[in-house]
């Protein structure tokens, strides 16, 4: 497909992998195959639903991960509960929450790797260079709200594309990479 992968998998057993930025269903399947194709094996969470024959075989295999929505969990906490019982899980999730434009991300991936103690790695995939990577590892603190601005500020000095590039925001933060556990990557 022409894209430049860059680093390896995460090292730890958990982590929350970000994907950034998600402007169109075409990001997971460029980040699934950057994933797979340095050895890993990424965990989405998909809503139950989606698991019938044939999909569900084919869904579990590529490391997806179904949530029943239906008895008032959050996915939030769905995703708590999976990765405290799992030996080892990379859990993927775009914090945009939507393919559409938005100023406000979702904080659940804080609160997923702050309850489970793990990293998260920043991961990105850029439309302009057709590099995809991890990213660098954040962990998190105590603070989410202020965890939020480092983490866009450090996506908008990145100066990502999306596939639509009209469609991605890092919200209004002054651009500024995160300086702690970086990886070699940009």
């Amino acid at each position: 497909m022409g894209w430049s992968a860059v680093g390896e998998i995460a090292p730890e057993p958990k982590c929350v992998l970000l994907g950034v930025p998600h402007t169109s269903v075409v990001d997971f399947v460029v980040a699934w195959a950057f994933y797979t194709s340095i050895g890993g094996t990424p965990n989405i969470m998909i809503k139950k639903e989606f698991f019938f024959w044939p999909m569900g075989i084919l869904l579990r295999k590529m490391g997806a991960v179904p949530v029943d929505r239906s008895k008032g969990a959050s996915v939030a906490m769905h995703s708590i509960q999976t990765m405290q019982k799992a030996e080892k899980m990379h859990l993927a999730i775009a914090p945009e929450g939507t393919r559409k434009k938005t100023e406000r991300w979702k904080m659940g991936f804080l609160t997923i790797a702050r309850l489970c103690n793990v990293p998260i790695y920043l991961g990105y995939f850029d439309y302009g260079t057709k590099r995809v990577g991890k990213g660098v590892r954040f962990m998190p603190t105590d603070n989410p709200k202020e965890d939020l601005k480092k983490i866009q500020a450090h996506y908008a000095a990145l100066n990502l594309k999306g596939r639509k590039p009209n469609s991605y925001s890092c919200g209004n933060v002054e651009p500024k990479l995160i300086e702690e556990d970086i990886d070699t990557e940009p």
